[in-house]
């Protein structure tokens, strides 16, 4: 039972932070057709921005409740910041070429950024543990877990309302959808398809960058670690479908869960259930599991 248990909780832990991870990288594709490479380095940005922030903040003595303040911060700066610099400064010129001239261009803004990152930060290692440790830890049937990887599900939780609700439930969200579905008429309807590739653009900036926030308590924020998530994220999408943030949901608990499984029974194949989960899906439901209907043109 307690085995069940760990798997279990380590299973939607893990879910959970793929999740945060992949819904804007989803969401960017699902509305302006880019398989953004960049992502990455948007994690790494906002692990960066929240070690650096966190410290500076708890150097100098303040509450240290502050410092998921620092997060939220520094994932809404980050985000916002890299992601109108490259979507005004360079993307808007590239709209309309084909996907894999997109995806070449994205992955060269991930080299260049994370030479960026390495000029910034330089190549130590940057700690925040506080805001991880600051929370405790809650025994469940006898197992110890991290109330900061709890709060996690909570906040992935929270995410995936708001996306649902946003794209629903919403005016603007609405007038994404008709983007979505069809530009052109979009286009022609009045809609400012360019003003809603921006916001969404922006808005999986700081989804990735909010990610990295996230996670930089956890680990130790060093070089690469942008080019490992983005991996990860892809994994995901692919499982669920491209441009479904219930996809992304579904992809990242399937994956979750099978990594935990494999991590508790055989440690071994760890590294290869993922892409063998996404082989095969892919082999079955080449389109993914909740990708989209696309309309066909006449």
């Amino acid at each position: 039972m307690k085995l069940l248990i760990a798997m279990l909780m380590d299973g939607i832990i893990y879910a959970s932070w793929l999740f945060v991870i992949a819904a804007g990288l989803t969401l960017i594709y699902g509305v302006m057709k880019i398989l953004n490479m960049a992502h990455g380095s948007f994690y790494a940005i906002g692990a960066y921005a929240g070690a650096s922030l966190v410290g500076f903040y708890l150097s100098g003595g303040y509450p240290p409740w502050g410092a998921y303040l620092m997060l939220l911060a520094a994932a809404l700066s980050g985000g916002i910041i890299v992601g109108l610099l490259v979507e005004r400064g360079l993307l808007r010129f590239m709209y309309g070429r084909d996907e894999v001239v997109m995806i070449l261009v994205t992955y060269a803004v991930l080299l260049i950024l994370e030479d960026v990152i390495k000029l910034t930060w330089g190549v130590d290692a940057y700690f925040a543990y506080q805001p991880y440790t600051l929370l405790g830890r809650t025994r469940i049937a006898g197992l110890s877990f991290a109330n900061y990887d709890i709060a996690l599900i909570l906040v992935s939780a929270l995410i995936c309302f708001l996306l649902w609700w946003g794209l629903n439930r919403t005016r603007q969200g609405k007038l994404l959808q008709a983007v979505i579905h069809d530009r052109d008429t979009a286009a022609f309807l009045g809609i400012k398809v360019t003003r809603m590739f921006t916001i969404t653009f922006v808005i999986g900036a700081v989804l990735g960058a909010f990610a990295g926030a996230l996670t930089a308590p956890g680990i130790s924020v060093m070089p690469g670690i942008g080019v490992e998530v983005i991996i990860l994220a892809f994994a995901v999408v692919v499982i669920g479908g491209l441009g479904s943030v219930g996809g992304a949901l579904m992809g990242a608990l399937i994956v979750g869960l099978a990594r935990s499984a494999s991590v508790h029974l055989y440690p071994d194949a760890e590294l290869f259930v993922i892409y063998g989960v996404m082989a095969v899906v892919l082999a079955f439901r080449p389109q993914g599991l909740f990708a989209m209907a696309t309309a066909r043109k006449i």
